[in-house]
Parts: C-alpha cells; structure tokens; sequence
C-alpha cells in the first residue's frame, strides 16, 4: 500500500492489483487566501491525478503565493487545473471524495452537512463556525457514516506545540500553576492583497472578529490541558478599525489539574498590535516553558532560572505546518484512520470561543459543559 508523508507526492493508481485510491475527486467551498494555500498543496501531495473542483461565488482569478503575494499574470483556475461552478448542487453531483471547507466562517456548518450526508471526508477551515448552531448534528452524522474528518489547526503541527506536549506529558515542569498565550497583530496586514474591511475576519454577519478568527490558541490549550471548566472574558470592538466585531479580548480560562486544584489561564487576542506578537508561557513549580511563534524559538528553565533548553525555528517554514496536517489528513482518508485534531476537537474549541463571546456580552463567568469534550488530545 502506497503511504503518504508531507515531503513528497502521492502516487495514486499503481501496478496491476494495487488498490484503487479513495481520493479520486476533491471540491474546495471557496478559494480565498487559505483555500488557495490549501490548493496548492494538496498538488504538491497528490499531483495532477486528482481532480479538484470549486464552488465558487466572487471567483477572483489572482494567483497567490505562500507568502499572500499575488503572482502576476497567472490564472488560479488554469494554473491549478480547477473545474469552476457557482451553482452548488452542481459541484456536489459531481459525488467528491474529499470536500476541503474554505468560505466564510458563518457558512461552514450548512455545506459541510450537506457534504456529509453525501459521505464526503471532510477537511474544514477553522474555527468550525461562528456558533453551536447545527454542530451536534453535524458531529452525528460524521461519526455515524464513519467519515474523515479535520479542523484545520495546523499550530498542532508545528515543532514548538510537539516540543511543548513532550515536556508536559515528561512532567518536566512539575506541578502546573499558569499559562499565558498571547496572539496579536494588525488586521489590515493580514491579507496584503485586499482591503481588510472585505475580509471575512472584520466582519460578524461572515462569522468574523478576534475571539473567532484567532481560535488557534484557543485549541492548543484545550489540546495541552483539555477543556477549561469555567471562563471569563471582556473584549469588543475597541480600536478605530472599521469593521464591526470585537478586536481586542482578554479572558481567563480555569482548566482541571491532574491530582485535582486547578491551572489558571490568561488568554490575550487582539487584531491591533504591531509589531505582532505570539507567544505562550507555561509555568510550574519546577520551572517554565516558552514558545514564541514571534521570536521563532521556543526555551525552557528549571526553577532555579537555569536554562536548560532552547530551540531555534528560525528555519521552520511557515508552510511546513500547513503541509503537514494536510498530509496527516489525506494519510488517514487514504487508510481509512481517525484523524486529528477531529471534529469534535473543533467543536469544543468552538464552544470555548462562544462562551467567552457570551461572558464578554453578559459581563458574567460562563461554566463549559461536557457536550464535546474529549479532554487533552495533542
């Protein structure tokens, strides 16, 4: 049997007697920025054998690069090999293997479901939508039908998270006490090549603002440190941005420790910082573990201060991480696996993020409940 990795391309058909592949055909819901990266690699996976269709509605042509740069003079469709509909139905008759979830948050839940019903993989764009609205469901008819699925939080990939999971599940820091995570950056910067007030992310009727859009932290602690038990968060719209969600959010989480007591976290989201900063710092009787995505590194000292490691990702690319969790899909759909970070993984990140969404609205503590919680699961 054929096997799959992030550093080379999948031979789909091979000699006489050897399976025919599952993924035959595969249908993006939108090519927007993450769709196009997404596109580009999953040719670079499975090559010109697949083929890919889209739905799409604005059906902008430019071409874009891994760095959001638009490529001049070169056709998305043609470059890609993309067969194009803006009728729906139309894409779905065509009976698609894998469909990949890339248009505006506030849309996923009701293709996705029709997706599944038709027993399609599903590989969906975070965060899941932009509230619990049709989630139970969804999540039914996946299990039930058996299909693979994944929330795309490619940060679960990257080298740092593994490093971070490692040393927590080594108990090199003994008994936890806190952790801060910290994501901030300046929204208009986020897709050079249009105006940000068209983004999904500024808008709330798309399933925008900061709490939503920068979900990732948000799943790496509940992958660390499973569900929190109860949450607090003041947020909105602050800043002189033109747009109509809340871009900036601080919030308290409380999640269960191990032996009982609790870990207190410090979660800081914000569309306004420049430069931008992304960092966690994770902190035990033992000593103390930070990860900073900005400094690209990741260093962790005893409880005497003494460093006793530091890791450069200076030449991680940014990339590398996307490809990877896109490979791990496709491995699993391919072999017939569960996959992570599943669905239900999404749907408690979700629940998470609408809670602090609601406490910022009711200036209350909210209490998580147990509907999609799996605990920890890097």
């Amino acid at each position: 049997m054929t096997g799959l990795t992030s550093h080379g391309a999948l031979k789909l058909r091979g000699g006489a007697g050897e399976a025919r592949s599952p993924i035959q055909r595969c249908l993006f819901i939108g090519l927007g920025g993450i769709g196009q990266r997404h596109l580009r690699n999953l040719r670079a996976l499975l090559g010109d054998e697949v083929e890919v269709l889209a739905y799409r509605v604005r059906r902008e042509r430019h071409t874009l690069d891994d760095s959001l740069q638009v490529v001049p003079g070169v056709d998305l469709e043609e470059r890609y090999g993309v067969q194009v509909t803006a009728d729906l139905e139309r894409a779905f008759d065509t009976r698609p293997d894998v469909v990949f979830i890339t248009n505006p948050t506030s849309l996923h839940v009701p293709v996705a479901m029709r997706a599944a019903e038709l027993g399609c993989h599903l590989f969906l764009e975070k965060p899941l939508s932009h509230n619990l609205d049709g989630v139970a469901e969804l999540l039914s008819v996946c299990e039930a039908k058996r299909l693979v699925t994944s929330v795309a939080y490619q940060l679960r990939y990257h080298p740092g998270f593994l490093r971070v999971r490692e040393l927590l599940e080594n108990r090199a820091l003994g008994r936890l006490l806190s952790v801060r995570a910290e994501v901030g950056e300046y929204l208009p910067g986020f897709h050079p090549y249009e105006d940000y007030r068209r983004m999904y992310a500024s808008q709330s009727a798309l399933g925008g603002g900061v709490t939503l859009s920068q979900i990732h932290e948000i799943d790496y602690l509940c992958a660390l440190f499973g569900a929190p038990r109860r949450v607090f968060s003041m947020g909105g719209h602050v800043s002189s941005l033109e747009v109509d969600v809340d871009d900036l959010s601080l919030s308290l989480l409380e999640f269960g420790r191990e032996g009982g007591g609790s870990l207190f976290g410090e979660l800081h989201q914000d569309f306004v910082q420049r430069p931008g900063n992304r960092a966690a710092t994770i902190i035990g009787e033992k000593g103390k573990i930070v990860w900073s995505l900005s400094q690209r590194k990741l260093e962790h000292w005893d409880e005497s201060g003494k460093l006793l490691e530091s890791q450069d990702y200076a030449h991680f690319p940014r990339n590398q991480a996307y490809l990877d969790e896109l490979a791990q899909f496709l491995g699993c759909v391919i072999r017939g696996e569960p996959c992570t970070p599943t669905l239900r993984d999404g749907a408690l990140s979700l629940q998470v993020a609408v809670a602090l969404l609601e406490s910022q609205a009711q200036g209350t503590q909210k209490t998580i409940d147990a509907r999609f919680t799996t605990g920890a699961s890097g």
